[in-house]
């Protein structure tokens, strides 16, 4: 029978009067106790669909003239609203049926005359919230917004409950648990934004200006409110605002802080436009960056990043109040500035100026280490990014070439950390050395050519550190392999204090050094391992190998902290040859032909012919001293002795130079060097001797009785003093070339 009645009351239409005057007593029988507390579930969700009916077909006017029957009829109706949630039920289109016909009908409009609508509705809206789930299609979701809608737009105003029951599900807690009802929320607010907007403004007044959080349970919420707000439509926060405003200049320093997180978030968002909409908002947040309250300025820079990023233009505004705090008495705020600025400028390099560059700059030499070391852990970040990777063009790598001048010239500050910085950020930054040997070395050759003189020289001073670190280990296993006698023991004790001076913290690196040399002296293993880590002839690959067997050998998996591997791990990562090898200088030679004969990539990587090939015997020059075993090679000394050749005194000095640092096995393993027909070019000329005598002489005293290129019997003897064996080489070098 009450499907009967549901098929009727369906075809029934607004216009047919004496259907509605037949059926009249039967509708008001189904408003009765019986039905609406009925215990069977389909019955009730019949009814609900027979009175949604009866309230389309007699609209306007409904057939109920009790406030306290239509309340427990539209209660009645919301509670089989509840049957939306299963979508896979027999009788979900029952449901569905019923929520489009009271949207279309719009008949929870008539409770508004009823007194106590609002628990009504709110009702009706926390089970719409509660029943939106991912498997309702948009159909649903579109009557949901109507009816609601409906409600809030043609109502006399939106009570602090009602709209509460909206703004709960912009809670994060509760977004987490149901993104539909988040969503269904969203949509809703912004289909309502004219008429909710003064009561959301009235919620934040008595919350925020007056005090009063007792007006709402969400008022703990306040804050995740109105970014969720801002999100969805900035219109909803127009009066607003101004209360943050009022807020930022609470004599409470957390209240400050916790609108500073709020705003931070508000102009920082990707679309945001609230700077420019807002001035006055704007520059109240600005100068929180020079609030009383450490973590107001704290949070302050941490807030400049996000804006950089996604709000360029806003870079002038912000760069005056970085400057102030990159000076900050605080180490915490100066050392977030750099990761700020850092942050954005690899995030893109075009969002960060010259001027925020150069805090990081002035940083490197800030008195405390973890900012110093943060600055240039950065700047190194942004070398191999642009310069080396070339990520965003020639104008970038331009915009940053500084950064490895300025980090060399670090190596001239007192500090072992400093020190030790510079030499890892050279090993992973300007010349990584997991790169191929042929790119590595490329790197070093432009590198070392596009260099100021200050840097060169740290640079070298750095492979001259490295080279006598690695003397002093090597003596130190050199003093192992003799018996064991006071003496032995007093030049080891002196040994190790020395290498100890080049560790970090070097009363703690004394402990942990004389722990390693027992460590030594009781793994004969180990002795091995580190013997071929500082010998002339370890290669890069080997060097690699060695230092990470040293520090599987003394790893502790059960100590996840291990102060003394790290100290060791200093120590091998200072004197393993992670660069040179005698695969590295044959490549450079090559790179250096290659400048030579005009087929090298110079011009491109910014650096002249002339300049590459001189700079290019200079680093060859000062390897030689470091790294001379290296060179040992005939392809090597040939590509030297076409440097001889060259008009270039200069070169040809460095040359000699080289051959004068590694050239003492030449004649014995590589006669065809020795006897090789070689004739500089200033051999045959006259006025030579008159216009670079000064040059001449010097240069063969360097190349001295070690010098191969000229006949035993023909070599002076070393007894002439200094002058005249600069003569007699004269003498000789034309008398064996004529």
């Amino acid at each position: 029978q009450v499907l009967h009645l549901v098929k009727t009351f369906m075809d029934m239409d607004q216009d047919s009067e004496d259907e509605k005057q037949q059926y009249l007593p039967l509708a008001l029988h189904l408003a009765s106790e019986f039905f609406l507390r009925n215990p069977n579930k389909d019955v009730r969700l019949l009814v609900a669909c027979c009175l949604a009916d009866i309230f389309r077909i007699y609209a306007p006017e409904a057939p109920y003239t009790s406030h306290d029957k239509l309340k427990d009829i539209f209660l009645f109706i919301t509670r089989q609203l509840k049957g939306l949630e299963d979508t896979k039920s027999p009788q979900f289109n029952r449901y569905f049926y019923l929520l489009e016909n009271l949207a279309w009908v719009k008949s929870y409009n008539i409770c508004f005359e009823l007194e106590d609508c609002n628990e009504i509705f709110i009702q009706l809206f926390r089970t719409l919230f509660s029943v939106i789930n991912n498997s309702h299609n948009k159909k649903v979701q579109m009557h949901m917004l109507d009816l609601m809608s409906s409600i809030i737009m043609e109502g006399d105003g939106v009570t602090q409950e009602l709209l509460d029951s909206i703004l709960i599900n912009l809670i994060p807690a509760h977004k987490n648990l149901n993104k539909q009802s988040f969503d269904l929320a969203k949509v809703l607010l912004k289909r309502t934004v004219q008429t909710i907007e003064a009561c959301i403004a009235n919620f934040f007044n008595q919350v925020l200006v007056l005090g009063r959080s007792s007006v709402s349970d969400l008022s703990e919420h306040v804050f995740d409110l109105i970014q969720e707000l801002f999100a969805i439509d900035p219109h909803l926060l127009l009066s607003v605002m101004p209360q943050l405003e009022f807020k930022l200049k609470s004599n409470d320093g957390e209240e400050r802080l916790a609108v500073v997180r709020l705003l931070a978030k508000l102009f920082g968002s990707k679309d945001s436009d609230l700077a420019t909409q807002n001035r006055p908002l704007w520059q109240c947040f600005l100068g929180r960056f020079n609030d009383i309250h450490v973590p107001v300025r704290l949070e302050s820079v941490k807030f400049a990043s996000h804006c950089l990023m996604n709000h360029p233009d806003l870079a002038k505004d912000l760069t005056e109040y970085l400057k102030v705090r990159s000076h900050d008495p605080e180490e915490a705020i100066r050392h977030d500035v750099i990761v700020t600025i850092i942050t954005a400028a690899k995030r893109d390099l075009a969002l960060v100026n010259d001027q925020l560059l150069g805090f990081v700059r002035e940083r490197t030499l800030d008195k405390r280490w973890r900012v110093r070391k943060e600055a240039m852990m950065g700047l190194a970040q942004l070398y191999k990014k642009y310069c080396l990777h070339g990520e965003a063009g020639k104008e970038a790598a331009e915009k940053v070439s500084w950064i490895k001048d300025k980090l060399l010239h670090i190596y001239y500050q007192n500090s072992i950390d400093d020190k030790l910085l510079v030499e890892k950020i050279f090993a992973q930054y300007l010349v990584p050395h997991n790169l191929e040997t042929e790119e590595r070395m490329k790197c070093l050759y432009y590198l070392y050519a596009s260099l100021d003189p200050n840097a060169v020289k740290a640079l070298n001073e750095m492979w001259k550190c490295q080279n006598m670190l690695r003397s002093h280990v090597r003596e130190l296993l050199d003093l192992h392999k003799q018996p064991t006698s006071e003496a032995n023991c007093s030049a080891m004790f002196g040994k190790l204090m020395t290498i100890a001076k080049n560790l970090p913290d070097p009363g703690k690196a004394q402990d942990f050094v004389k722990k390693f040399n027992q460590v030594l002296g009781d793994d004969e293993k180990l002795r091995s391992q580190l013997e071929l880590l500082i010998s002339p002839t370890c290669s890069c690959k080997q060097a690699d190998v060695c230092v990470r067997e040293i520090a599987r050998k003394l790893a502790n998996p059960k100590q996840p902290t291990n102060p003394f591997l790290e100290m060791v791990k200093f120590l091998l990562e200072r004197i393993a040859p992670v660069h040179i090898d005698s695969e590295a200088i044959s490549a450079l030679v090559k790179l250096m032909n290659k400048s030579i004969e005009g087929t090298a990539d110079d011009e491109e990587e910014g650096v002249s012919p002339d300049t590459a090939i001189r700079s290019g015997l200079e680093l060859l020059k000062v390897l030689s001293f470091t790294h001379p075993t290296s060179f040992h090679s005939a392809e090597t000394y040939e590509s030297l002795l076409q440097c001889l050749r060259m008009e270039d005194d200069k070169v040809a000095e460095a040359a000699i130079q080289i051959f004068r640092n590694t050239g003492h096995k030449i004649e014995t393993d590589l006669p065809q060097i020795r006897s090789h027909d070689f004739k500089p070019h200033w051999i045959g000329r006259g006025v030579y001797l008159k216009k670079k005598a000064t040059f001449l002489y010097p240069l063969f005293y360097l190349f001295s009785a070690s010098c191969s290129l000229l006949p035993l019997k023909e070599r002076p003897k070393k007894k002439l003093g200094r002058t005249n064996r600069n003569f007699a080489y004269n003498k000789i070098i034309f008398k064996y070339y004529y």
